[in-house]
């Protein structure tokens, strides 16, 4: 078993809290997945393991320290994410991910990409006028956009977001579905808007969508529309 002992120069007592989490449940949560025994006094800390994943710990140590001492706030969910891309041998690219968090002013909210993946579709999207995303549900592709879109309107570098995406399933009509066409098609909608209000304050997501700063419709009433300074 061999031994590594770090001294970490922490920016403030606050990322020092940061770092360790209450109880030093971070220091837990790393010894258990790299199978570790970790030992802090004050901001030196001492590893004891296998010489593997001493190297991966100590990546993954130094990277969260220089996370946290640019400021970001630490969460349970990106510890993991962290550890899953050290584990994967991509840990010298974690501060590289989440340095392109999408900033969302209205909530003060730092929304980052969560995989190697997601980071290229951010990147895209800043770069392209047109970006296609594919992938299984749940891995980002709505929420992201619906980021970059919020973020770009709220900091006055595009006028006003167009929400769209088809109708409906494949094979279903809405003919005779009752209502008027923002009630047959809200169903089908209800992501963006799920996004949306996750990013932005109730009362003014719903004063965009009154003013038609946000417009939400679906794919087949896009046809011959004109698209100037909209995300």
């Amino acid at each position: 078993m061999s031994k590594l002992v770090l001294d970490l120069d922490f920016r403030d007592e606050g990322a020092w809290r940061a770092f360790f989490g209450q109880r030093e449940e971070n220091l837990r949560l790393i010894e258990e997945t790299f199978g570790v025994r970790i030992q802090a006094r004050g901001s030196r800390v001492q590893v004891e393991g296998d010489s593997d994943a001493l190297n991966r710990v100590e990546t993954l140590l130094r990277q969260l320290l220089s996370l946290i001492n640019d400021g970001y706030d630490l969460r349970k969910k990106d510890l993991e994410f962290t550890i899953r891309m050290v584990m994967n041998r991509q840990g010298e690219r974690v501060k590289e991910v989440f340095s392109q968090g999408i900033y969302i002013p209205s909530k003060k909210k730092l929304i980052t990409p969560k995989s190697l993946q997601q980071k290229v579709y951010v990147d895209a999207i800043k770069n392209y006028d047109i970006v296609f995303a594919i992938g299984p549900a749940g891995t980002g592709k709505t929420y992201l956009a619906m980021a970059m879109a919020v973020s770009y309107l709220l900091r006055r570098e595009v006028e006003r977001i167009i929400l769209t995406r088809p109708a409906v399933e494949a094979g279903e009509k809405l003919g005779f579905l009752p209502g008027d066409i923002l009630e047959k098609v809200n169903p089908y909608l209800r992501p963006l808007y799920d996004a949306l209000y996750d990013m932005v304050d109730w009362s003014k997501a719903e004063n965009f969508l009154e003013k038609g700063i946000i417009e939400v419709a679906p794919l087949a009433f896009m046809r011959g529309r004109t698209l100037n300074n909209s995300f």
